[in-house]
């Protein structure tokens, strides 16, 4: 593994295309969704045995599994669309399967079981080090030299990656507040999102794992029942969300990515907007070809341009003028802090 760099941002920000896009590329191991897979407790303070580190990645993450098993899966859970041996309903979907795995091989129980074959001997060290392992495993596995981990929803996660990995390079990818911000709202992952946050702050408590069950016994009954392996999908779906409040999560999450990236040295970061992306494909993957320590191939920059939809833009405009401009308003710390950070 020559370099390691993590894609940081919002979500619903064109990161899954650029997950496709980079995967394209015969040189970078794309790991899509892994930090998101193992969730919260994927980056432990202390050391791991090998064991323990499979455990990280083969549990299924709770959130996900009961998202599934009640009828709201985000669209980006790969495994289900042509299901193996794992399921919800039986054994759970293992994390490290539920998008990791798929976006590598048409074969993810097959690369589960090697991995699991291995994986459980290494030696205690700490989770940085294991995920180095595996990610020289998997390059290996594949012939890659150079990886990429892109999760959405990411902003908050730098400086524990920065802790892990400390020659790691950080690309902060954003998207136009109101078209980001009215895609998060009409997404089943963000509106969830939305909810445990709110359920959060009811709590009043930092993080989800803080919870105790005196915490969820006093939530509303509505709220408490997102915490279970089944809920009423309508709780997700069909609830009156205020549009604006996801400009003020999109706010939130640049600005949270700006100040963190800005303790990163200037030549580990650099950062991507997707509508630049959609300008001037070619110019904005070369640059980040470089940045990532690969060669620009041309097959790939016309592959990759080729990946980008570019009806996405301006879907925020479509929007009554009243409703566009509340959205606006609510943007406009996220729009101020990236103009700050040029």
């Amino acid at each position: 593994m020559r370099t390691l760099t993590f894609v940081v941002g919002t979500g619903r920000s064109g990161s899954t295309a650029l997950s496709h896009i980079v995967n394209a590329h015969p040189d970078v191991l794309s790991l899509s969704e892994l930090m998101a897979s193992v969730g919260s407790d994927g980056l432990p303070a202390e050391e791991l045995d090998g064991g323990e580190f499979w455990r990280l990645l083969a549990e299924p993450n709770r959130v996900f599994d009961a998202m599934t098993r009640s009828g709201v899966p985000l669209p980006e859970f790969v495994y289900i669309r042509e299901p193996g041996r794992f399921g919800v309903e039986t054994t759970g979907i293992p994390a490290l399967s539920l998008m990791v795995l798929p976006h590598l091989t048409d074969d993810p129980d097959g690369l589960f079981d090697e991995l699991e074959a291995e994986v459980p001997r290494w030696p205690a060290r700490s989770a940085g080090e294991h995920y180095e392992a595996l990610f020289r495993t998997l390059c290996a596995r594949f012939g890659r030299g150079a990886v990429v981990e892109r999760s959405g929803y990411s902003t908050h996660l730098v400086p524990r990656l920065r802790a892990a990995f400390p020659r790691a390079r950080f690309v902060h990818l954003f998207r136009d507040g109101p078209d980001c911000a009215l895609s998060m709202s009409r997404h089943v992952g963000f509106r969830m999102i939305y909810l445990l946050r709110e359920l959060r702050d009811r709590a009043g408590v930092r993080e989800m794992r803080e919870l105790t069950e005196e915490h969820v016994r006093a939530l509303p009954p509505e709220m408490s029942a997102l915490l279970g392996p089944r809920f009423d999908p309508a709780l997700v779906r069909d609830r009156d969300l205020p549009l604006e409040d996801f400009g003020a999560l999109w706010s939130e999450l640049v600005a949270q990515g700006e100040e963190y990236l800005r303790e990163v040295p200037a030549d580990m970061r650099t950062r991507l907007s997707y509508e630049d992306l959609l300008d001037a494909p070619r110019e904005e993957l070369t640059r980040l070809a470089e940045f990532i320590g690969v060669e620009p191939l041309p097959q790939w920059l016309d592959a990759g341009s080729d990946l980008l939809d570019s009806g996405r833009r301006g879907a925020s405009l479509r929007l009554p003028s009243r409703e566009l401009d509340a959205l606006k308003e609510r943007c406009a710390p996220g729009v101020r802090a990236l103009a700050a950070a040029r």
